[in-house]
């Protein structure tokens, strides 16, 4: 399973770089915060997140670059270690979702600083905080293993 998980690992942190480095081209010679309506609820934004989730912690010091880059790598190493020890494919894809998630974001925090955002979904002048494909990869990647632990059964030996 640790193949499976780091396979799935490597798709995303690919279609995530993709993504944001699309997003960033599109958005060149723009001012930042300029956004493009593409639905009555969506649109595509570029921001760049100095925090962590939801922009929390988001000072600019300099420090948290680095801060959350070192978190990010202790949890990926915990979870490759994880990884080797899964029996279950679904767990392994899930494993992998957030191992994935977690790169995507640490690279662009070695590189850029900050993570770069860009999906922004919103009801009226409502706005959900921005967030990109290794968030949403994150995100699925945890719903899985809760779906896991929680309502699927094993056998017991």
């Amino acid at each position: 399973m640790l193949g499976r998980g780091l396979l799935t690992a490597l798709v995303v942190v690919i279609l995530d770089q993709f993504s944001k480095a699309a997003v960033v081209a599109f958005f060149s010679g723009r001012a930042l915060g300029e956004w493009e309506t593409l639905t009555s609820f969506f649109n595509l934004v570029l921001t760049y997140n100095r925090g962590i989730s939801f922009g929390l912690f988001s000072g600019s010091l300099r420090l948290n670059a680095l801060v959350f880059s070192l978190a990010a790598a202790a949890i990926v190493a915990v979870l490759v270690f994880w990884l080797r020890r899964v029996a279950s494919p679904f767990l392994a894809v899930a494993i992998g979702l957030i191992i994935g998630g977690a790169v995507g974001n640490v690279i662009d925090r070695i590189r850029l600083g900050a993570v770069v955002d860009f999906l922004d979904f919103h009801a009226g002048s409502l706005h959900w905080p921005a967030f990109n494909v290794a968030d949403s990869a994150i995100c699925i990647g945890v719903a899985a293993m809760l779906l896991d632990g929680l309502l699927l059964r094993r056998e017991v030996h």
